[in-house]
C-alpha cells in the first residue's frame, strides 16, 4: 500500500470514531436528567426512661479514727526491766507489756503486812486490858481512870489495823503498776523506752502507744442545708422511733470502688461549727482483719431516707452536656429529634436519676447520639428495657434498734 492510501485509510477510521461519539453524546444528552437523591436518616437507637425505686443519698469525705487510744504510761517509779512485745504487734485484753523493777515494792508491801500485825497485836492487848479493868472496876478494885485509857488504847489500836490494812492495799496497787498490761485488744506502736531506762521519776513516762480500731470510727461533716434536708425528710417519723434507730453509713477507702463497708452514725455534735457551718457526725464500723487504719481518707455516703422513693433514670451515656446544662435528645413520633434539658440526680451503677425534664414515657437516644441532630429526622430503633439490664436500686437497709440520727 502507498503512502497516499495508507493516510486515506486512517482519515476514514478517525472520521468514523468522531461520529460513533457524537451519536453517544446526543443519545445521553436525549435521556433522562440526573436528580440529588437526600441519604436516608441516620439509624439511632432509643428507650424509654427506666421506672425504679430508688435511695437517694449524700455524700461526705472523712477520716478514719481509732475507738479507743491510750498511751501507756509508768505510773511507778523504778528501772524498766522486760518488754514483752514486738513493735506494731496486735495484743490482746490483759497481756503483759512491760515490767518495771518490782523488789522495792514487794518489800513495801511486806512491810505494810508487817505493821498489820503489829497493829492487831497492840489491839488484843488493849482490848484484853479493857475487859480486864471493866471488871475490877465492878468491884472496886481499879480506878475508872484505868478503864478510860485502855479504852482509848482500844480504840486507837483498832484504827492503826484499819491505817495499816490500807497502807497494805496502796502498797499492794503500787506492785501491780510495776506491770503495764494491754487495756484492751488491739495494735501498740514501738516502745519508747527501752529496758534499763529509770521511768517514772518525778513524772508519768509514756512507754508506748495502743490502739482499739476494731471497731473503727469514721468522722465527718455535714453542712447546714443538707442537714435541714435529712430532718425535713424524716420529720413526720414518731419521735420516740426516731431515738431507737440506727442509721445506716457506708465508706470506702481511696483504692475501693464503691462504699464497702457498711456501719451506723452512733454521734453527732449537739451544735454547729459557726466557722465553717458544718456539723461533726461519726460512724461506727466492724474492722476484724484490722485493714483499715486511723487517720486514713474516707469517702462517706449516708441514705436520706430509710425507703427508696420510684425514680425515672436513662443510662449515663445518653446525657450530653453543653453550655446551658444537661440534657438529654428525644425523639418525638414524627421521628424528629428534640433537645430536652433535664436535672440531674444521683448516679446508680451505670444509669442516673432524671429529677427533672422527662415524665418517662420519652423516647431516649442512647445509641448514636452524634448522628441525631435537633430538628432533623432519624431512623430509630426502639430498645425495650430487659429486666436485666435495670439497675439494681436495693432501698436502704432497715436501720437498727440505736442511736438516732441527726
Amino acid at each position: 500500500m502507498t503512502g497516499n492510501n495508507r493516510m486515506a485509510f486512517c482519515n476514514s477510521g478517525l472520521a468514523k470514531a468522531v461520529a460513533l461519539l457524537t451519536s453517544l453524546v446526543l443519545a445521553a444528552a436525549c435521556g433522562d436528567r440526573n436528580t440529588f437523591v437526600p441519604p436516608p436518616p441516620p439509624k439511632v437507637t432509643v428507650s424509654q426512661p427506666v421506672s425504679r425505686p430508688v435511695t437517694d443519698y449524700l455524700e461526705f469525705t472523712g477520716n478514719t479514727a481509732a475507738i479507743n487510744t491510750v498511751k501507756l504510761r509508768a505510773r511507778v517509779e523504778g528501772y524498766l526491766e522486760k518488754v514483752f512485745f514486738q513493735d506494731g504487734e496486735y495484743v490482746k485484753k490483759g497481756r503483759l507489756l512491760f515490767l518495771i523493777q518490782q523488789n522495792t515494792y514487794q518489800a513495801k508491801l511486806k512491810q505494810a503486812e508487817a505493821e498489820i500485825l503489829a497493829n492487831k497485836a497492840r489491839l488484843m492487848h488493849a482490848q484484853t486490858e479493857y475487859d480486864r479493868f471493866s471488871r475490877l472496876v465492878k468491884q472496886k478494885a481499879a480506878a475508872q481512870t484505868d478503864v478510860d485509857k485502855w479504852h482509848y488504847e482500844r480504840d486507837a489500836s483498832r484504827a492503826a489495823v484499819i491505817a495499816a490494812e490500807a497502807q497494805r492495799d496502796l502498797a499492794r496497787l503500787s506492785l501491780s503498776y510495776t506491770e503495764v498490761k494491754a487495756p484492751f485488744n488491739g495494735r501498740i506502736g514501738r516502745r519508747l523506752k527501752d529496758p534499763g531506762n529509770l521511768v517514772g521519776a518525778g513524772e508519768e513516762t509514756v512507754l508506748a502507744e495502743i490502739n482499739q480500731i476494731d471497731p473503727i470510727y469514721v468522722y465527718f461533716n455535714i453542712n447546714e442545708q443538707d442537714l435541714l434536708r435529712v430532718r425535713g425528710k424524716n420529720n413526720q417519723e414518731a419521735e420516740e422511733e426516731a431515738h431507737k434507730v440506727k442509721w445506716p453509713v457506708y465508706f470506702g477507702l481511696a483504692d475501693e470502688t464503691g462504699y464497702p463497708h457498711n456501719g451506723f452514725l452512733d454521734f453527732a455534735a449537739i451544735t454547729i461549727n459557726p466557722t465553717t457551718g458544718t456539723l461533726l457526725l461519726r460512724g461506727i464500723f466492724p474492722n476484724p482483719k484490722a485493714l483499715t487504719l486511723p487517720g486514713m481518707f474516707a469517702r462517706v455516703r449516708a441514705p436520706v431516707a430509710k425507703e427508696g422513693k420510684p425514680a425515672l433514670l436513662v443510662p449515663e451515656v445518653a446525657i450530653g452536656y453543653d453550655q446551658q446544662g444537661p440534657f438529654v435528645l428525644v425523639v418525638d413520633d414524627k421521628n424528629l429529634v428534640a433537645r430536652h434539658p433535664v436535672k440531674l440526680g444521683a448516679q446508680v451503677e451505670t444509669y442516673r436519676v432524671i429529677t427533672e425534664g422527662l415524665k418517662g414515657k420519652e423516647w431516649v437516644v442512647v445509641n448514636g447520639l452524634l448522628r441525631a441532630i435537633p430538628g432533623k429526622p432519624v431512623a430509630p430503633e426502639k430498645q425495650a428495657q430487659p429486666e436485666s439490664a435495670a439497675p439494681k436500686t436495693p432501698a436502704a437497709p432497715r436501720p437498727k434498734s440505736g442511736k438516732t440520727s441527726p
